[in-house]
């Protein structure tokens, strides 16, 4: 299922559980939705099942949101006394829409507990009270973390999941890797299919593929981080400058986001520390994972100047993070974000996105720590193993079944909103809409989605389509933008899909590829017997003699027209 598609589907008012691979855009359509809901005037309440997910999408805890806390059942008393708080009580009530991102790590016994204080509150039999729930994440990810002798129930095994019977919205495309070859790896992870060649690919993963930027380690526990990361500034020569973090607001709030938030409450750099971004920033050019070497701390205010994989220098100023209820700001924290990047541990770079890195899988001990670590870099050029347990690629069973499932429910769900016309997917909309409260035709135009970040004022295809026309090549795109060649070739390929470039801009691809007069004959030929759905056939074709950044030139070529 494309991401529209997902996002027509959940202005329905549908229950609906969004998932898909890492780098499927999950969250975009996410913050897409709570735009067009907030421009609509409904009231959602944004949560997530970490509070390192609720920083990443502005909301807080499922937990603090819904007054459970840390337990994870309720007793008659203590579902009385959750109630009757009048601040839980009043947010519950007001909610028209209630998001739970990362569900994968939120218990099942947990999400029935939620589900009995929504229907205890807002009095009501149905499904979460009758709030409209979006369950976002990936099952694949980390599961939940139970206490000790608990048994652990996946959040679809649950009576709630069950009771509200959610759409699903599997999400098909990929934005993070555009290697081939590593993502038929990772499919493979997921469909338990490993044999022997997959781990012969990932051992002679001996060496990072960038020769100016340092790889950042995964690690499984968070004791080999810290020595590493201590060890490593140690070592380096110059004065240590120090970045307080200063706060504001409710003080238990505060504490919850200071545990979660990834860069520290004092900060220490030097000059030539490996450094990590924290949080999306894409006016200034870095998202949460852009690696980078501090270079520098500007003269007049003192923050880090720091130098990107891409060759970027980008001035990091102090930024925000914010639990926003009911369009208040319960609590801020604002520091620098970055965090020192030698290493980190695989939990927390569940939602990452990394130029480069070290894993380690010598001591993966849960189901779906080695696909999380290896999804979180974006091909196998940006990847080194330092180690791996004979089960680090395991995933549970149980996932893969219902997994299957999900992929099934998903496009039969496709399929029955293909054959319902346009004019009636709109009614299903404004049904909703005023239903609710809200203010139909929704106003157009976008509105802030996290504190200060939820607003691209360009859409990113937009931008690429920009420089395109300005006579900019792939290359010098990528560089602009600090992307990868592979995710400006995607931009591309959706441009010419949409109609939006024409065979005009053959001619500005082709321009630094001096044998391409010699070559372009030869491709056509060969795509037009093999298509153009996968780019491994067209490499086989061609005798594998040229590179896919050739064979995707050579597909976009063919397409421009097509």
């Amino acid at each position: 299922m494309k991401q529209l598609q997902a996002l027509e589907i959940l202005k329905t008012g549908a229950n609906a559980f969004l998932t898909g691979e890492p780098g499927s855009g999950k969250t975009h359509v996410i913050n897409e939705y709570i735009a067009w809901l907030e421009a609509a005037g409904i009231n959602v309440a944004v949560t997530a099942s970490t509070g390192i997910a609720a920083t990443h999408i502005g909301g807080m805890t499922i937990h603090s949101w819904s007054g459970l806390g840390v337990r994870s059942t309720l007793s008659a008393y203590e579902l009385d006394q959750i109630t009757t708080k009048e601040k839980v009580a009043g947010r519950i009530k007001k909610a028209k829409v209630l998001v739970i991102d990362e569900i994968s790590m939120l218990d099942g016994v947990v999400l029935e507990s939620i589900d009995r204080i929504c229907r205890t509150v807002r009095q009501s039999a149905q499904s979460f009270g009758g709030l409209q729930v979006i369950l976002v994440g990936d099952f694949f990810q980390l599961p939940p973390v139970t206490k000790q002798g608990d048994m652990m129930r996946y959040a679809f095994e649950s009576n709630a999941w069950q009771e509200a019977r959610p759409l699903i919205c599997y999400l098909t495309e990929q934005y993070r890797q555009e290697d081939e070859l590593f993502l038929s790896l990772l499919k493979s992870i997921r469909t338990n299919d490993i044999e022997e060649d997959h781990y012969t690919l990932l051992q002679e993963q001996t060496e990072i593929g960038y020769t100016d930027i340092e790889p950042t380690r995964l690690y499984t526990h968070n004791a080999d981080v810290d020595a590493v990361n201590a060890e490593k500034l140690r070592e380096l020569k110059g004065p240590v400058r120090t970045f307080q973090m200063s706060a504001m607001g409710a003080k238990p709030v505060i504490e919850g986001l200071v545990r979660t938030c990834l860069s520290p409450e004092v900060l220490q750099l030097k000059e030539d520390a490996m450094v990590m971004c924290t949080k999306n920033n894409f006016e200034a050019g870095y998202v949460n994972g852009t690696l980078g070497r501090v270079i520098a701390f500007d003269g007049t205010d003192g923050f880090p100047i720091i130098k990107t994989a891409a060759g970027r220098e980008l001035k990091i100023k102090p930024a925000s993070w914010e639990v926003v209820e009911d369009g208040k700001v319960r609590a801020s924290i604002e520091q620098v974000p970055l965090r020192l990047a030698w290493a980190i541990t695989v939990h927390k770079s569940q939602g990452m996105s990394l130029d480069a890195a070290e894993i380690d899988l010598s001591k993966a001990f849960v189901y779906g720590q080695g696909y999380v670590a290896l999804s979180r870099v974006r091909s196998l050029e940006g990847l080194k193993l330092l180690g791996m347990h004979p089960n680090a690629l395991r995933v549970d069973p149980k996932i893969i079944h219902f997994d299957g499932r999900f992929h099934a429910e998903s496009e039969q769900a496709e399929d029955t909103f293909a054959q319902l016309d346009e004019s009636e997917v709109e009614k299903m909309h404004q049904d909703f809409v005023t239903g609710v409260g809200g203010t139909w035709p929704v106003p157009e135009g976008e509105v802030a989605r996290q504190p200060a970040e939820r607003i691209k004022k360009e859409s990113t295809l937009e931008e690429t389509k920009r420089l395109l026309q300005e006579g900019n090549t792939v290359a010098e795109i990528a560089k602009v933008r600090d992307m990868t060649t592979g995710t400006v070739w995607s931009h591309i390929e959706k441009l010419i899909e949409a109609s939006e470039v024409g065979p005009e801009m053959s001619s500005i691809l082709t321009r630094d590829v001096s044998n391409w007069p010699e070559i372009e004959q030869q491709f056509m030929t060969i795509i037009a017997k093999v298509g153009t759905e996968k780019l491994k056939p067209i490499y086989e074709a061609a005798g594998e003699q040229y590179d896919y950044e050739i064979i995707r030139l050579a597909r976009v070529v063919y397409l421009l027209r097509s």
